[in-house]
């Protein structure tokens, strides 16, 4: 008898690609996918464990899964959490009967299955993560939901900088990249299977190709991507500033399938702040990054996160911050507070800040960036912008009420614009829209005929 499996996904886009293929190789082993965790045979939690915050919510979602458990269901944990904090995690949930790494995607489904049919998928594996964290990422079989339209595609796995305040090197391991024939496989069997937008991902796809050719490639696989009929939008996330070159402006603005759009995690404008982070780049380097760019596409809209509160940030280096949001007037901007790590070099240092301080800085910075996205959505009115449809809503007269993004805004992160149009729109529909009022992160407007 078929076992059917529920995989619970939390975190960031990687996890969703991960769970994605562990689903397409459980379906390759006679599972069968269930959307109900009541239905399931195999509970699989794939965690998040990035900052504390993901860390509870993944700790919740396990107790969840194991109350609902009973006697003939398994419960397996996987993702960053499980990676990171395997041998803690063994000894306090006994609820959980297989713990895997973020490496371990390759065993899941014969462990649980047995290479025979008759292994005990309890009797293995509880007390240590299997994979290895340097192995070759290649082309793996994924199962998108059907109705997808915007998915990802992860060009690389792991990272070989050295942020002091950042975990992730040491659970998912050194940066190595996708083959670039791999990527374009995989891109051509999600535009066949009804994506139009493409978000290229990876810790830094800024660095894509330098461990397999021997230098960046990012503008080569590009080229290839753009080829592909179907896609319609390919949008850049996690490109790093110090990684943002000429050739790769030249593609940017050349090729009409590339959104107007670029994700870099710059995190501070203070060099004293960026030293102790262990970043590579000094103020001046990220102005002049955004300049060149700014130069040379003029439409472009910029995406950061910041990260404030970090151990030793003066008073100065927050002014300085908040005097760069002001000036630097980015498109879409993000701020985190700093969440104490174990593991990281940030979690040795001197000069932690409370939590409410952390907060304050934040919060400081958001009301910034609040009047800076107001005054850049204002221009907006009046024009005419295509939209990716992602909801469709009925206001209570019982018009259509349609939910979407330009090509300047990313999934579930960004600006939105609520319209109304006719009747037969569907998610992932493009539809041109006449902005006619802006607000601080959403646009509203109707539809052009």
């Amino acid at each position: 008898m078929s076992k059917t499996f529920f995989i619970d996904t939390l975190g960031c886009q990687k996890n969703e690609y991960d769970s994605q293929v562990l689903a397409a190789d459980l379906l390759k082993a006679g599972c069968s996918l269930v959307n109900d965790p009541e239905d399931a045979d195999i509970l699989i939690v794939n965690t998040c464990g990035f900052i504390d915050a993901a860390k509870v919510e993944s700790i919740d979602h396990i107790f969840e899964m194991a109350r609902m458990k009973g006697q003939d269901k398994k419960l397996v944990v996987t993702g960053c959490l499980s990676q990171r904090f395997h041998q803690e995690l063994s000894s306090e949930l006994p609820e959980v009967d297989l713990f895997f790494g973020v490496n371990d995607y390759d065993d899941i489904a014969s462990v649980l299955m047995g290479e025979d049919g008759k292994k005990d998928p309890g009797s293995e594996g509880r007390d240590k993560v299997r994979g290895r964290a340097g192995k070759i990422l290649n082309y793996k079989e994924r199962i998108i939901p059907k109705g997808t339209y915007s998915d990802f595609l992860k060009i690389a796995e792991g990272c070989n900088n050295t942020c002091s305040f950042c975990a992730i090197p040491s659970i998912r391991g050194p940066y190595r990249s996708k083959p670039i024939e791999d990527c374009v496989r995989e891109a051509r069997e999600l535009a066949a299977g009804g994506v139009k937008e493409l978000l290229i991902i990876a810790q830094d796809t800024s660095r894509y190709g330098e461990d397999l050719y021997g230098k960046v490639m990012l503008p080569e696989l590009l080229n290839e991507l753009c080829k592909i009929d179907g896609i319609q939008w390919i949008r850049l996330m996690y490109v790093y500033d110090d990684g943002i070159t000429d050739e790769l402006i030249d593609v940017m603005a050349s090729e009409k399938k590339i959104c107007k759009y670029i994700d870099i995690p710059i995190q501070h404008i203070s060099d004293h702040v960026l030293k102790m982070m262990r970043r590579k780049s000094t103020s001046s380097d990220i102005k002049e990054t955004i300049q060149k760019l700014r130069d040379r596409i003029p439409d472009i809209h910029i995406r950061t996160t910041l990260l404030v509160g970090f151990p030793g940030e003066t008073e100065e280096d927050i002014s300085e911050l908040q005097d760069f949001v002001r000036e630097a007037e980015i498109d879409r901007l993000g701020v985190f507070a700093f969440s104490d790590e174990e593991g990281t070099l940030a979690h040795t240092m001197d000069g932690k800040l409370e939590q409410e301080v952390k907060e304050e800085r934040r919060d400081s910075i958001m009301e910034i960036q609040q009047e800076v996205s107001y005054k850049l959505n204002s221009k907006t009115v009046g024009k005419v912008f295509p939209v990716l449809i992602d909801e469709v809503n009925q206001g209570e007269d019982g018009e259509l009420i349609y939910v979407g993004r330009t090509e300047y805004d990313g999934p579930e992160i960004d600006n939105e614009v609520e319209f109304y149009g006719k009747a037969g729109h569907q998610p992932g529909d493009f539809v041109k829209v006449l902005i006619d009022e802006a607000g601080e992160y959403d646009l509203t407007g109707k539809e052009v005929l």
